[in-house]
């Protein structure tokens, strides 16, 4: 009935390994009922070969570490993945992609061993952390995580380690002076710059931080954007500029932003022209712009625009319509959701069922439904076009969309929309708070676990026990944990 999920790298969802890699609170209790070794290898592949999507929005580094304290496992793999000669041959980005995920999972639990009370000095895997930072590629990530954990004995002695990476050349200073602005958290660059103990590392950094003000100062100066007096078409003539060079430079957001500001009643002509115009860029800026400001031809214009074989103008014609927020544009989008299959251009039935999903009312619930299994049947349970579909169903509390929801939730990769089918089967499937509910609990997402901790219901045995360990747990989100205490605390 459904297309299952692609994606070589990760197993099937009934397997040990496939729960752990999504992130899902079964991954735990199932991990935690089979015989450790294969716990501890599903494990091991899932901290040290990151089984993420997106890394920078989903969530598994507290997941793991609290399975890794579970289980009692040691950090040698870990160690060995860290500072394997592989580690040296990294590209920046490669490097973060490779341990990036252990590096977080190292930070967890350095946080639980010094909430047991464990002295610095003791705490391995803060050590490990220290050691990474002044060897390690990836060694910003890893000074990251000690800046939020570490203490300053154990911050300032790194000092001289880290600055000996940047050699003392013009380009080694703009060098540290990038790492230092673009560091998460200043704390340890600011010990370091204070140190009296290394007054020549306080020295340096200090013009570091001096050139860093200049570099913005001068990039400033030197923009070449818009600037004052220019009109519409010199506006439109820099976004089609942008997108003409090698790489290109997709302008026509920020192009569309300053025609909002230049563009006045009597440009209304020149900006229809450029939308219907062969300028592919120019035409999206233009269309953005007329489409912000509601311009009544300008529904025509997307949906001629949503034909056009240019993948840039296409993509922005869709976009700019989700962005409208016209009652015209909502019928427009019912138009388009009950069109035959296969009569519109890609992407706008598609688009029209988001608008209906965030937007629409009770009369669109079949084209949401409709829409939310089209998707699925076609691409699958980790397309992007199922995250407004899901929300919308339950928005709209489309109970008989909970079987679609359920297949969702067990299959997609993704953990951030599986936190979204959770929180759309609370609304539509009675049987939620004592099924999924339940594992949700476990889950690797903030938010998940919190719609866990509004609904699950007690009746089971483990759910209050659970309650109470995330009420304790100083590594859990603090939402999560006054839910919890509002459930615990009995009524007055």
């Amino acid at each position: 009935m459904f297309v299952d999920s692609v994606d070589s790298d990760i197993a099937p969802s009934g397997t040990l390994l496939g729960l752990l890699q999504r992130g899902r609170g079964d991954g735990t209790l199932h991990a935690l009922a089979a015989p450790r070794a294969e716990a501890l290898g599903a494990l091991r592949q899932c901290v040290l070969h990151d089984p993420r999507r997106d890394w920078q929005i989903e969530h598994r580094s507290l997941y793991y570490a609290r399975l890794h304290r579970e289980l009692d496992a040691g950090l040698d793999d870990i160690a060995a993945h860290l500072f394997d000669p592989a580690d040296l041959q990294c590209a920046p980005d490669e490097a973060e992609v490779r341990t990036g995920l252990a590096l977080s999972v190292l930070g967890h639990l350095a946080s639980y061993a010094a909430a047991q009370g464990a002295a610095w000095q003791e705490n391995a895997p803060l050590r490990l952390l220290r050691r990474y930072a002044t060897t390690g590629s990836n060694w910003q990530w890893a000074l990251d995580e000690l800046a939020v954990r570490d203490d300053d004995a154990g911050l300032r002695p790194l000092g001289p380690a880290i600055l000996a990476r940047f050699p003392q050349t013009p380009e080694g200073d703009a060098e540290l002076a990038a790492a230092a602005r673009d560091a998460f958290e200043p704390r340890p660059w600011r010990l370091w710059a204070e140190d009296a103990a290394h007054p020549e590392q306080a020295d340096r950094l200090r013009r570091a931080q001096e050139c860093r003000s200049f570099d913005r100062w001068q990039r400033q100066l030197r923009t070449d954007g818009p600037r004052p007096g220019w009109n519409v078409r010199e506006i439109l003539d820099w976004a089609q500029d942008g997108y003409e060079q090698h790489p290109p430079q997709h302008r026509e957001a920020p192009a569309a932003r300053c025609l909002s500001a230049v563009a006045g009643p009597d440009d209304r002509q020149l900006l229809l022209e450029a939308a219907r115009g062969h300028r592919e860029a120019a035409r999206a800026a233009a269309l953005r712009h007329l489409a912000d400001r509601n311009d009544p031809d300008v529904l025509d214009l997307v949906e001629e625009a949503a034909g056009d074989p240019g993948e840039t103008l296409a993509r922005s014609a869709l976009s700019s319509f989700a962005r409208m927020r016209s009652m015209a544009a909502l019928e427009r989008a019912r138009r388009w959701a009950a069109a035959p299959e296969g009569t519109l251009a890609p992407g706008l039935a598609t688009v029209a069922a988001e608008m209906l999903a965030c937007r629409g009312g009770d009369q669109d619930t079949d084209a949401v439904l409709a829409a939310l299994r089209r998707v699925i049947r076609l691409e699958g349970p980790d397309s992007p076009a199922l995250w407004p579909l899901v929300d919308g169903a339950g928005r709209l509390s489309i109970a008989c969309a909970a079987p679609v929801l359920r297949h969702i939730y067990r299959e997609t990769a993704s953990s951030q929309l599986r936190g979204r089918t959770a929180r759309s089967l609370a609304v539509t499937d009675p049987s939620f708070p004592a099924g999924f509910a339940i594992e949700c609990l476990w889950d690797c997402e903030e938010s998940t676990r919190q719609v866990a901790a509004e609904c699950a219901a007690t009746g089971d045995a483990r759910v209050l026990e659970r309650l109470r360990r995330l009420a304790a747990d100083p590594a859990e989100e603090a939402d999560v944990q006054t839910t919890i205490r509002g459930r615990l605390t009995p009524p007055a």
